[in-house]
């Protein structure tokens, strides 16, 4: 035992083996019993945060969200920076369709967990999981969009019916049909930031060519997706991918510029969260 250390109460040594208990249990899909030997550790020692999460995550395989944001609020009430706590509570609160909240959580969760580890698997979750929200977020608002301009668009052309411009014999063909083209090049400029298109090069990685999440420049000027450039320096080796000058983890920089360019992008143009799990 080291300096400043102090040794476990008994309790705390029974609580640790129940939490060791109840992840075998889980790991063998045994959910109640893992729950169970979590609810009894967080009986012993109620100010542990991952014996919250741990159950949690066991209702979440149970589809009980209720008790999943029951747990997962009680565990950031104990440690506000949990990133799993924060995860799941954005899930549960997305399954009572608040979204708002829900996406909220998500953005939290990807920000701690992009902290504490960047190209951590449960980043990589996470994101899938927030723009799979964002995606249908989108999806609806830009069905009722549509409708709303198409309505619109209708109307319009009733109005130049009805004001002479579609039936007057005196008004050409030609012009007929240049009011026409005129106003279904309104609506279609009106519905662009609805339509997809290809994403600017320069808001996309260069090496995975997705959607920047987590931008980083390097020295060479070049920017990367963080968790991306962290794998190619340590299973590549230390250099930058496209001017191969050296590079170690340490010379990364957030690309702030970037980053915030990507979310004005994104939330103008919200077709661009489509990922293959959508």
């Amino acid at each position: 035992m080291g300096p400043g250390a102090s040794a476990l109460s008994d309790e705390e040594k029974r609580a640790e083996k129940l939490r060791q208990e109840g992840n075998i249990c889980f790991n063998k899909d045994r959910f109640q019993a893992a729950i169970d030997a979590y609810t009894a550790a967080i009986t012993l020692c109620p100010k542990v945060p991952v014996y919250w999460t741990n159950r949690a995550l066991c209702h979440r395989k149970r589809n009980d969200w209720t008790r999943v944001e029951e747990d997962s609020r009680k565990a950031i009430q104990l440690d506000h920076y949990s990133v799993k706590a924060h995860y799941m509570l954005g899930l549960a609160l997305l399954q009572k369709q608040e979204y708002s909240e829900g996406v909220k959580e998500l953005e939290k969760a990807l920000d701690l967990g992009r902290g504490a580890n960047p190209n951590g698997y449960m980043v990589e979750e996470i994101w899938e999981e927030l723009a799979k929200a964002k995606y249908l977020e989108w999806e609806e608002e830009s069905t009722q969009r549509s409708w709303e301009l198409q309505s619109l668009k209708e109307a319009c052309e009733v109005a130049l019916k009805e004001k002479g411009f579609l039936d007057d014999p005196i008004v050409s063909i030609v012009s007929r049909l240049q009011h026409l083209e005129l106003l279904g090049q309104v609506f279609q400029k009106a519905a662009e930031d609805d339509t997809p298109s290809e994403v600017p090069d320069f808001l996309c990685c260069k090496i995975t060519l997705d959607i920047l999440r987590d931008p980083v420049i390097t020295p060479s000027g070049v920017s990367y997706e963080r968790a991306v450039l962290l794998d190619h320096l340590e299973k590549v080796g230390n250099f930058d991918p496209i001017t191969r000058e050296p590079l170690e983890p340490s010379q990364l920089v957030p690309n702030l510029a970037i980053r915030e360019a990507v979310h004005a992008y994104l939330d103008k143009h919200g077709w661009a969260y489509k990922t293959e799990s959508n």
